[in-house]
């Protein structure tokens, strides 16, 4: 008799501690899955969280409505403009970010503002590793920052998107520091109106890849201030280091329009 309560005592501890494990087991999973969810930047209401800054303008004067939220979308416009002049602009994000994925769904519509220049036809982007809107002059075109160039085609000819620009920085590809200002991904051509999703996943120092449709179509490491350029070289020495391992997130105003239907963000554990 004894024996049989001692294996029954066996099986209820033995069936306790699976149960534990694996309610540990599913709590972590838990915890992993909420920390690593997709959240909303844009609320697809207004623009509640983003600051803009455009060139000649005050940090927060947004001319002309350029920025504005219409039918649950984030669009970019140039209808107050008579001519574009360079009037480059940025939304900037509240908050900074080192490690996480960035997804946005936009398209290119419409005819581009009088007076942009040629190779902003179809031509946005999206800044990452930015710096503060607030150390922007007020004449600076773009934010020191690595760019992921948001670019649509003419409809005939073949035209690369989520490549790389890089205003006031420099990265490593290939185990070389890469000087040039733009670096082309392997992408498809998007011509016309359709929505395109570019997602970005960023590694605060490490790594920054660009992806579309599941593939990676380019890739680089090691972000960095360009010091050869005197407003980064500032940058640089308030930083205390030319690399960089966070910073803003912000949408362009190039002179073409542009829809935004969604901005997400999934933060990453740092590794």
């Amino acid at each position: 008799m004894n024996f049989i309560r001692q294996q029954f005592y066996n099986l209820n501890f033995c069936s306790f501690r699976t149960l534990q494990a694996g309610l540990f087991v599913f709590l972590m999973t838990f915890q992993t899955t909420e920390a690593q969810e997709w959240k909303p930047l844009f609320n697809g209401k207004n623009l509640d969280g983003w600051t803009p800054k455009i060139r000649g303008y005050d940090l927060g004067e947004n001319f002309g409505d350029t920025f504005r939220v219409e039918d649950g979308l984030l669009k970019v416009r140039y209808d107050a403009y008579d001519q574009f002049n360079e009037r480059f602009g940025h939304l900037f994000y509240e908050r900074e970010y080192s490690h996480y994925r960035l997804r946005v769904t936009y398209r290119f519509v419409d005819e581009q503002s009088k007076g942009g220049p040629g190779w902003a036809y179809r031509n946005s982007g999206v800044m990452v590793h930015g710096e503060s809107p607030k150390t922007m002059a007020k004449g600076q075109d773009f934010p020191a920052s690595i760019e992921v160039q948001l670019l649509g085609g003419n409809g005939t000819s073949e035209r690369t998107t989520s490549n790389l620009c890089t205003p006031g920085t420099n990265v490593v590809m290939e185990d070389a520091l890469v000087k040039r200002h733009c670096s082309n991904s392997k992408s498809k051509t998007y011509h016309g109106d359709q929505w395109v999703t570019a997602e970005i996943e960023v590694r605060g120092n490490q790594v920054i890849k660009h992806i579309l449709d599941g593939e990676v179509v380019l890739s680089y490491e090691q972000p960095q201030l360009d010091i050869r350029d005197g407003h980064a070289k500032e940058l640089a020495e308030k930083l205390g280091t030319h690399q960089l391992s966070g910073g803003s997130i912000s949408v362009q105003s190039e002179s073409h329009p542009i829809d935004f239907k969604s901005i997400e963000i999934m933060e990453l554990e740092k590794e």
